[in-house]
């Protein structure tokens, strides 16, 4: 994978920053380890990626109107690249986006720092942009390992395990 990212944080909800305010900063060093520690677009190609920090209420519009549920997630991926994209050229991956309130109160139920739990979630979301996924047992037994190998150099302890 390219060092040649740039990736665009905006933040649609101000409660982000007064929760959070290294919040962007936080979300875009995430985005970077998980591209820069998986397989992705050539080495040549510089990546394109945006991280859009909404509140519930713009995520669930979103969840509604792209996945047909009618409700507020904790992050959304939404894959723009095209594998015609000629080679050298940048490569659009697409954008990642969580919501805050639900953000929030999963850290709270896990005992997570927020921080924490941003951090997991764009490193989730950019490797479903990369193409892993969890619907079957075994890819969300790889896809949580990678997420828990690429945390760990971010000083995150595994998401994974049992709170108390």
């Amino acid at each position: 994978m390219s060092e040649a990212f740039s990736i665009e944080v905006s933040v649609h909800c101000d409660a982000w920053l007064a929760a959070c305010p290294e919040a962007e900063a936080i979300a875009a060093a995430a985005a970077r380890a998980a591209l820069a520690r998986t397989a992705g677009p050539p080495a040549s190609a510089p990546v394109i990626l945006g991280l859009i920090l909404p509140d519930d209420a713009e995520q669930r519009g979103l969840n509604r109107t792209y996945r047909g549920r009618d409700a507020a997630t904790n992050v959304l991926s939404f894959v723009t690249a095209d594998p015609a994209t000629p080679a050298g050229a940048p490569v659009l991956l697409g954008d990642v986006v969580l919501a805050f309130a639900t953000v929030e109160r999963e850290a709270a139920e896990q005992q997570k720092t927020l921080a924490d739990h941003l951090r997991h979630l764009v490193v989730h979301g950019v490797l479903h942009l990369l193409g892993f996924d969890h619907e079957g047992a075994a890819e969300a037994e790889a896809m949580e390992a990678h997420e828990i190998e690429i945390l760990r150099t971010l000083g995150v302890p595994d998401p994974y395990r049992a709170t108390i």
